[in-house]
């Protein structure tokens, strides 16, 4: 079984380094501090323009719930529209009802408008109610693979699901692990999942080259990230885990 590894990134540095370590493709995005929102067309371009591996963008118009407004889905359209304009592979969404359903009509008409782009349905499968109905509603909309971490706080802990639902889809779709993947996991979860293909960060964390520091204040939620900590792809790190997954044999 060959496996293929995709690097959530969020700037050009990252994008560039996973190239490099030799992913196989990147998940793009802004703000990963809040899960991930849609990153700018200028992120896009310039990432498409530094790297030769596949590039799929995040379409999230905010944080939070994925119960999207008509204007939600208006946003989503149109950043679907400036992805496929700056030449991405693909692009990842997630669409929910109230009653924690999968939202199959516009999830459909997200994948229409996406075409020929490839369709990931991300992580708002794990706040489904229902995983098997999703899994069955998100084919049914036509989405190349699910990225989830088996509804539970990371794959490793949702492993379980993440199984049955590999043998659930019968290969009509792919089923991607993520959350919490990295170097000294990713050899059981491989053993146990049967997954073909992992998305993780690989992130580290270095301390900013500012010199001068205002303290007091935060341009953001101080209890998220510090401004002077900065966080980006490590190629080491990458490079640890594809070693490992070309080493597994089923």
């Amino acid at each position: 079984m060959s496996f293929l590894v995709e690097i959530c990134v969020d700037s050009v540095e990252s994008a560039i380094v996973a190239e490099a370590a030799g992913a196989d493709r990147i998940e793009l995005c802004s703000a990963l501090s809040e899960g991930g929102v849609t990153p700018s067309a200028g992120l896009i371009e310039s990432v498409r323009r530094n790297i030769g591996i596949k590039v799929n963008m995040l379409v999230r118009p905010r944080g939070g719930d994925f119960l999207y407004t008509d204007n939600d889905f208006s946003v989503m359209r149109r950043d679907i529209e400036t992805a496929g304009e700056h030449g991405a592979d693909g692009i990842v969404i997630g669409m929910l009802n109230s009653d924690g359903t999968v939202d199959v009509e516009r999830t459909a008409l997200l994948n229409e408008y996406a075409a020929p782009m490839s369709v990931t349905f991300h992580r708002a499968f794990d706040m489904c109610r229902d995983p098997k109905k999703a899994l069955e509603d998100i084919i049914s909309a036509g989405a190349a693979r699910i990225l989830t971490s088996g509804q539970a706080k990371t794959a490793i802990d949702g492993a379980g699901l993440i199984r049955t639902l590999v043998t659930e889809a019968k290969g009509r779709i792919e089923i991607m692990p993520g959350g919490g993947i990295d170097e000294y996991n990713i050899a059981l979860l491989a053993g146990t999942t049967a997954a073909r293909e992992y998305h993780l960060s690989g992130r580290r964390q270095r301390d900013s080259m500012m010199t001068f520091r205002r303290k007091g204040i935060h341009m953001g939620d101080p209890r998220l990230q510090s401004e002077y900590i900065i966080k980006s792809a490590d190629a080491e790190r990458i490079r640890a885990i594809i070693m490992i997954l070309r080493g597994i044999v089923f």
